[in-house]
């Protein structure tokens, strides 16, 4: 990795596996929803997508502050030249991949819960938050098939800022759902791999 960023518009960029996640991610995945989940079951997926969870203003400062930084990473995509053909590609490339797949079937786990009812079962049950998780991965992914620091750093950030986003939504749900939910927050960590702490 390089101490100085590389700035260079060209045709081997990392916006090429960007453009890729969303495409599959959230293109393909909503296709499938369409094609083999009833109307019904259809759009309580879509309306749940779309809720939109009452924030406190220091949430919704940080929202829009990973907002920022994930249009930021975006873009700076489109700059980053991908390191094709070495170890640091094939490496970023399973990262990104795996991301790619959890994503996918965090899509499709979102939209196969029951109606009424909280997602928790496939994805859910190792974290709270796979379709954020997953696009950190795919991130990480990136920043290392493209051998870049602040790439990966962009990534740490996003997330970090996330963490505090998603206690919001935690919040609907557990308005949403009552007990179900409140079930689900005890068992299931909201990341992969951190553990529960005492005061969540």
């Amino acid at each position: 990795m390089s101490i100085i960023p590389e700035f260079e518009l060209g045709l081997w960029n990392a916006w090429i596996l960007v453009l890729l996640m969303f495409f599959i991610v959230v293109g393909l995945s909503f296709l499938i929803i369409r094609l083999f989940f009833n109307g019904a079951k259809s759009q309580e997926s879509s309306r749940r997508h779309s809720t939109t969870p009452p924030y406190t203003r220091f949430e919704k400062n940080l929202s829009h502050l990973s907002t920022v930084i994930l249009l930021a990473t975006l873009a700076y995509s489109v700059f980053l030249p991908l390191k094709l053909g070495t170890g640091w590609f094939y490496a970023g490339l399973v990262v990104y991949v795996l991301g790619l797949v959890f994503g996918f079937v965090a899509m499709i786990n979102f939209a196969a819960a029951p109606l009424g009812k909280p997602a928790t079962a496939g994805v859910y049950r190792v974290s709270r938050h796979p379709m954020y998780f997953s696009m950190f991965v795919m991130f990480m992914g990136i920043g290392i098939a493209c051998s870049s620091w602040v790439f990966v750093l962009s990534a740490v950030i996003w997330l970090t800022l996330s963490d505090r986003g998603v206690v919001a939504e935690e919040r609907l749900c557990l308005e949403t759902y009552g007990e179900t939910y409140r079930a689900y927050l005890e068992r299931t960590p909201r990341w992969i791999g951190i553990p529960k702490s005492e005061k969540e």
